[in-house]
């Protein structure tokens, strides 16, 4: 039965606290003062059951895209537009065309695995960034409850208010020692708000700031995954198309050589991007890191305020 008063108590505003009598054999001032103590006590109490859950999500990154990228990354130099360099008559006439363009053709096959690899990892993220996620359900019910305790916080400093006016006028009136102690109790509980709303400010700021980072983090996952996907239609598709015909023509000795030109130009073009998005990762996973250290600072002052 204390418990659920505790509960019940947790949901109280403390403008409130001077008028709510207890039901049972409790003392009604031992009962108040235990409200005032334990004032948002549920909101404190769900905010640290999902403090480890975000701060898991927030480590969470752009999934097996990042290893996508350092996979196509690490074979893409390997592609040596040399061996296409010398198909005269000579080459052809001793074999040397045909060797050169089948190890050029799987080589390309080779790296064409890991670029289909990529495109696979950008429409699963594609695909997860278009559904509402378990984390950002997470997220909003985390702001829900660390704006809770802010109204419970802006109650809480009027009601003291409030009261040390009224505890003031008390104490001018009073003419005995009774009232006197009457006055002397409700100052004490009023400073037990005091401390109480001192904690709860505490989850707020901390609360706030990890609030921050992680929307900001989940901005930057946003926009570059926004990046990959037209990179994936742009850069990987067209290094593919391009290189596909190459490679093609390179494994037929007998074909007329293609122009290189575009194709070289294509995957120059796909080494400089995975460079950028390679620094990009990194960037993102800072933010992250820095969120999830938010997240983690949150602890502290929700164990103060349970």
């Amino acid at each position: 039965m204390a418990a659920d008063h505790d509960r019940t108590a947790s949901l109280m505003t403390p403008a409130k606290l001077a008028e709510v009598k207890p039901k049972g054999p409790v003392s009604p001032a031992a009962w108040l003062n235990q409200m005032a103590a334990d004032a948002g006590h549920q909101h404190v109490r769900r905010l640290a059951e999902l403090r480890p859950e975000l701060e898991a999500d927030s480590r969470r990154g752009l999934g097996g895209v990042t290893a996508a990228l350092g996979r196509l990354a690490e074979v893409l130099p390997r592609l040596d537009f040399g061996l296409l360099q010398s198909r005269g008559w000579w080459a052809r006439t001793t074999g040397k065309a045909r060797t050169a363009g089948a190890e050029f053709a799987k080589c390309f096959e080779e790296i064409d695995e890991a670029a289909k690899g990529l495109l696979g990892q950008v429409q699963a993220l594609q695909k997860a960034q278009g559904e509402q996620t378990g984390a950002e359900r997470r997220w909003m019910e985390f702001e829900v409850e660390f704006h809770a305790i802010e109204k419970i916080i802006d109650q809480g400093a009027r009601w003291l208010q409030d009261m040390r006016n009224q505890l003031k006028t008390r104490e001018a009136g009073a003419s005995d020692a009774q009232t006197l102690q009457a006055v002397k109790d409700d100052a004490a509980r009023c400073e037990i708000l005091v401390e109480r709303l001192k904690k709860l400010r505490a989850v707020t700021s901390a609360a706030q700031a990890a609030h921050q980072q992680s929307q900001e983090a989940a901005r930057r996952r946003a926009a570059l995954g926004q990046q990959f996907q037209q990179a994936a239609a742009g850069q990987v598709k067209t290094w593919r198309t391009r290189l596909a015909a190459i490679a093609a023509n390179a494994a037929d000795d007998s074909a007329p050589a293609l122009s290189l030109e575009e194709p070289m130009e294509s995957h120059r073009e796909l080494q400089l991007w995975l460079k950028r998005a390679a620094a990009d990762c990194a960037q993102l996973q800072a933010h992250e890191e820095s969120a999830a250290q938010g997240l983690a600072a949150l602890a502290a002052p929700l164990e103060a305020a349970r």
